[in-house]
């Protein structure tokens, strides 16, 4: 069975955050022709479901790089957390180093997730993480900790390599970047290749090939278990190294022309 992973931002949407109705017809071929199809995204999925066509397409959707899994149908299949001391730890790590940090919980971001930062300026961007008691982000009800994203402003983005070097301590935890300014976080057990591999067990199936779409670090890993991987034009010089192919820009049908001019799965 074949498999073709699709990361979202960057690659999936164009610049204006939609799918192009060219990349809808491909997704809606593949389907057709009984290729898993997979949208593998750093998103949280109440950002996934509002982008126009998404929940149409009925497909999976793997979540905060795979902390979260969910079946074509919404159905949660497998979530995985950061837990409220190792939550603390990465507070004590991060704090010192003056980056904004994202929390992506169960009830939603604090003090927002990525796409409520577009079109703010850092000064307003600096006020909501100035604003935000994290330490009483763990005394709600019932709150599932899944991911963290340490922020900088992008003319600073040489602070995101201090973030990682201090990362690195930890074990416990994966983090790459989906753009050049930031560093995602989330449990060593939650990356988008482990999400296939995952999947592949819980649904008691093979994919004799894998191919999958990104953009950014947080897609490598996805890149690493494909049979090929495909970044994006837009995507960066290091991330273009990292893949097998590169296909046309996000706002060029990438996908779209990989899956019918190099790939030709429909």
């Amino acid at each position: 069975m074949k498999c073709v992973s699709i990361d979202l931002d960057g690659t999936l949407l164009d610049d204006q955050h939609q799918i192009s109705e060219k990349n809808r017809q491909v997704i809606q071929q593949m389907k057709d022709n009984h290729i898993e199809v997979i949208l593998n995204t750093g998103r949280q999925y109440a950002d996934v479901i509002r982008v126009a066509g998404v929940a149409e397409l009925k497909l999976p959707i793997f979540c905060l790089n795979g902390s979260m899994m969910y079946a074509e149908n919404g159905e949660l299949l497998y979530e995985t957390t950061l837990a409220e001391e190792l939550y603390f730890e990465l507070l004590a790590k991060l704090k010192p180093l003056n980056v904004g940090i994202l929390v992506y919980t169960n009830k939603g971001g604090f003090p927002g997730t990525l796409p409520s930062l577009r079109g703010k300026s850092w000064d307003e961007i600096q006020q909501m993480f100035d604003s935000q008691d994290y330490e009483g982000i763990v005394a709600q009800k019932d709150i599932k900790i899944y991911k963290l994203i340490a922020v900088v402003n992008e003319t600073e983005i040489d602070r995101i390599d201090t973030v990682k070097n201090t990362l690195k301590e930890l074990s416990s935890v994966s983090f790459s970047s989906s753009f050049p300014n930031n560093c995602e976080i989330t449990s060593s057990t939650a990356q988008k290749g482990k999400a296939i591999r995952r999947y592949e067990n819980m649904k008691k199936i093979v994919f004799d090939e894998i191919y999958s779409f990104g953009d950014g670090g947080n897609d490598v890993t996805q890149f690493e278990v494909s049979t090929r991987s495909f970044a994006m034009e837009n995507a960066p010089d290091e991330i273009k190294k990292r893949a097998s192919d590169i296909t046309k820009s996000n706002n060029d049908d990438g996908v779209a022309y990989a899956v019918t001019e190099i790939l030709k799965l429909v």
